[in-house]
């Protein structure tokens, strides 16, 4: 089996991301956006566009802004790491809420039917790039108005795709799992360590 590169540049703000890189043993350095970067605009979300074309094209754009970074840096050679996780009902992409109402409105979307998380994740080998969505299929049961006003006021999926947090509070929500829990949780770490095998 090829060797999985031991360090790597994760360009993720997610604390999820980096403890599961750790729980595979990759060391990593951040290499987060610079404060005269716009990088939230990288996730904004085009007319009409399909989930999984989202995930793929904001995946590239920070993999591409990332590279820009380690170069103005000067940084030595590294693998690059970025992600990006939506959820999704059909074409219908569910970002993070922007407060409390929109965290209840989408809670009160999943409650009581599957919708789909994807994952996109891109590394960059120099000049050679690879990237994978993952996709999995997350089940709620449904939930009661106590419910979800409890879980927007806890605040846990504040940042959250979907506004919820599957290795939180939340688990108790979810019936069923098809696919990649780590994915879920924002970095599928099969195909993650696969790329980052070269492969």
């Amino acid at each position: 089996m090829t060797t999985v590169a031991s360090f790597i540049y994760l360009a993720s703000q997610s604390p999820r991301r980096q403890e599961l890189l750790a729980q595979i043993g990759i060391t990593f350095r951040l290499l987060l956006p610079e404060p005269h970067e716009d990088a939230e605009s990288l996730e904004t979300v085009r007319p009409a566009e399909h989930p999984t074309s989202y995930v793929k094209r904001v995946v590239r754009a920070k993999l591409e802004a990332a590279i820009t970074r380690r170069e103005r840096q000067a940084l030595d050679a590294a693998p690059i790491l970025t992600a990006d996780t939506t959820v999704a009902i059909g074409n219908t992409i569910l970002g993070k809420p922007a407060d409390r109402a929109a965290a209840i409105e989408m809670l009160s979307r999943l409650s009581g039917r599957s919708h789909r998380v994807l994952t996109a994740v891109a590394v960059a080998h120099g000049r050679r790039i690879g990237s994978t969505v993952s996709v999995s299929r997350v089940t709620f049961a449904r939930l009661s108005t106590a419910d979800i006003e409890r879980y927007a006021d806890s605040g846990e999926g504040t940042d959250k795709a979907g506004g919820y947090a599957i290795q939180g509070g939340a688990a108790r929500f979810v019936r069923r799992i098809d696919g990649s829990y780590s994915g879920i949780m924002g970095l599928p770490l099969y195909e993650t360590a696969r790329l980052l095998r070269g492969r």
